[in-house]
């Protein structure tokens, strides 16, 4: 399941940075993102490093709207 919306540097979001991302513009803090994904708040730090330039954003303050302006993910094919 790859994540087709593209940010303004043309790269597509990993299905791993996108949950990130989702859950940084709900104002979690990364510890916290790490505690809920089972990940190291570093590794969070590192998914957010590499979201805010596909996004064409520079801090979290703008993940929201650029979230809200991808589009939407095509339906996973049922087995």
């Amino acid at each position: 399941m790859t994540r087709t919306g593209r940010g303004k540097a043309g790269e597509a979001l990993t299905p791993q940075e996108l949950e990130v991302a989702r859950l940084a513009a709900t104002g979690l803090s990364n510890p916290q993102i790490a505690s809920r994904l089972f990940l190291s708040p570093r590794t969070v730090s590192s998914h957010l490093y590499r979201v805010f330039p596909k996004l064409g954003i520079t801090s979290r303050a703008g993940l929201r709207d650029a979230l809200e302006a991808l589009p939407p993910e095509p339906p996973s094919p049922r087995p």
